[in-house]
């Protein structure tokens, strides 16, 4: 058979190639669906991934703390000693009801000291500005009341600062040693504040207040001076110095070498306070406890954080900063 029987007749069509079967198309919105829900699922994994590390690290922490607090003395015990020694209390800082310097903290340091049997004398040694009357007043009613009850003598020992509030407790030792460059004295009491009456004015900002009680607004900064109120407070002020000044009369005593300057708020060196009578002697607490007590071994008293409790505070900042972080990456998305 030749080629030419094959061809198609003349002027026939050539056949056309079948077209291949159309597929389905998709239905609207499928594909997306379906992505969200991957992606829904991967999001709730992590989320449940990530909470479970979070407890995992709180618990090993929490467990870490307990063994260290377990292992470690807490606040507040001294290394006690029943041998003679000298009983030892810091005060160091600002005396205020907040700080390591409170009332609380000092008195019940002092307690211990003087209760122990092995103390022969309690030191206080002390590097403060002052701080709250209150406070300082406090410390001294129970220095003289634990003096009287255990018939301990006790002996101030200056290092850089003894001022105002802190020199209102010195005074209830038997003694006040210092060192020749020591910061000491500052009889005296303040209040501070500021005024921006003026600067209110200026800037067209109107001042509104209501009160119940003609002295409530007294000494607002906000206002401008009012003079009665300004005696009011003078008055209180010259009445707390009243008191401080009987204070160091009683603790000095005949010791003391009044001037006109001694209760005006001045401060001297070790050297001038000891001429003036606000301090007996130059010396330092290793001297105090050898030469003064003849109890050379030195017991602290003062209640300081242990390693534990400064783990705690640090780490219970992190935990909570990341806490914080967590919760808000958990959150739903908006």
């Amino acid at each position: 058979m030749s080629t030419e029987d094959l061809a198609p007749p003349a002027g026939a069509a050539s056949p056309t190639p079948a077209a291949p079967a159309a597929l389905p198309a998709p239905k609207a919105g499928g594909l997306e669906s379906a992505l969200e829900r991957v992606a829904n699922e991967l999001l709730r994994q992590q989320r449940s991934e990530r909470r479970w590390r979070i407890f995992f690290r709180l618990a090993w922490l929490g467990l870490a703390l307990v063994v260290v607090l377990a292992t470690l003395p807490h606040r507040g015990a001294a290394t006690t000693s029943a041998t003679p020694h000298t009983a030892l209390v810091e005060l160091r800082g600002e005396i205020s009801a907040e700080s390591d310097a409170s009332a609380e903290a000092l008195v019940g340091a002092l307690k211990a000291a003087f209760e122990d049997a092995g103390s022969q004398a309690v030191v206080l040694r002390i590097n403060s500005p002052g701080g709250s009357p209150v406070q300082a007043g406090i410390v001294y009613d129970e220095l003289k009341r634990l003096k009287a009850k255990h018939g301990k003598k006790v002996y101030a020992v200056v290092e850089e600062v003894c001022a105002s509030g802190a020199y209102y407790i010195a005074a209830g030792a038997d003694e006040i040693y210092v060192d020749k460059a020591s910061i000491v004295g500052s009889i005296g009491v303040l209040m501070d504040g500021f005024g921006f009456a003026g600067l209110m004015e200026k800037l067209g900002v109107e001042r509104r207040l209501l009160t119940a009680g003609s002295n409530k607004a007294m000494l607002d900064p906000f206002g401008p001076v009012n003079p009665r109120h300004q005696q009011l407070a003078q008055a209180m002020l010259d009445q707390i110095h009243q008191q401080f000044i009987a204070v160091v009369k009683e603790g000095r005593g005949d010791r003391l070498k009044e001037t006109p300057d001694t209760f005006s708020g001045l401060f001297w060196n070790g050297e001038e306070a000891v001429r003036l009578g606000l301090a007996d002697h130059t010396g330092n607490l290793d001297y105090v406890a050898r030469e003064v007590v003849k109890a050379e071994e030195v017991v602290d008293y003062t209640p300081h954080e242990n390693v534990a409790e400064r783990l705690a505070k640090r780490f219970g900042a992190s935990v909570g900063a990341g806490a914080v972080k967590a919760l808000r990456e958990l959150s739903p998305l908006k």
